[in-house]
């Protein structure tokens, strides 16, 4: 069974509105860039802001977009770091794409970086499969920082900040206990 509807406005509502299928971060990002892209050809000025309910989250046009660059790209690992530094845009939808690119490159940036660390503590002698959460953690200026709920932090600040520590990320200062707790925690509430 399908339902056509001719306005993409009430087709992306009701798309928000799907609940038969729980998507993963991937898909839904996938959706959410999809979507920012219909808006901004359609030829309307509408922004991020005029369609967040359909959007749900600004850092899943970041996110999408990476995806779309690399299908491999590790979201997960850097949503809550993202969502703490994007804000949904008032710019119409084509500027604030711009922006996302750019934000998405620069994640991906990241991504690389957090990539060389762990080869880094797989050469050490780490083996598990949280230790990329683990450097994540370890470089992200956040995790300690407390923000107003709507209180955002800067983009390139943050992730400038990140790369620097993943590139200067030493594998001795992990210990075991770190490790184990990462990885009871993660697999406890995921």
């Amino acid at each position: 069974m399908g339902l056509v509807v001719p306005e993409p406005e009430i087709a992306f509502r009701i798309l928000a509105l799907n609940t038969e299928k729980a998507h993963n971060l991937k898909d839904k990002a996938l959706e959410v860039i999809r979507m920012s892209r219909a808006i901004a050809a359609d030829g309307s000025n509408r922004s991020e802001s005029d369609v967040q309910f359909e959007l749900e989250q600004a850092s899943l046009v970041t996110i999408g977009a990476c995806y779309e660059k690399n299908a491999r790209f590790s979201g997960g690992a850097y949503k809550s770091v993202v969502a703490k530094c994007e804000s949904f845009s008032t710019d119409p939808m084509k500027k604030s794409l711009k922006l996302r690119e750019a934000h998405a490159d620069k994640l991906l940036e990241l991504d690389e970086a957090v990539g060389a660390a762990v080869v880094k503590l797989k050469e050490a002698g780490w083996n598990s499969g949280y230790l990329k959460p683990i450097v994540v953690a370890r470089v992200n200026p956040l995790r300690f920082a407390k923000l107003d709920k709507d209180q955002t932090a800067d983009f390139d600040k943050t992730i400038d900040k990140m790369i620097e520590g993943a590139r200067k990320f030493d594998p001795s200062k992990v210990r075991a206990q770190v490790v184990t707790c990462c990885a009871g925690h993660i697999s406890d509430s995921g």
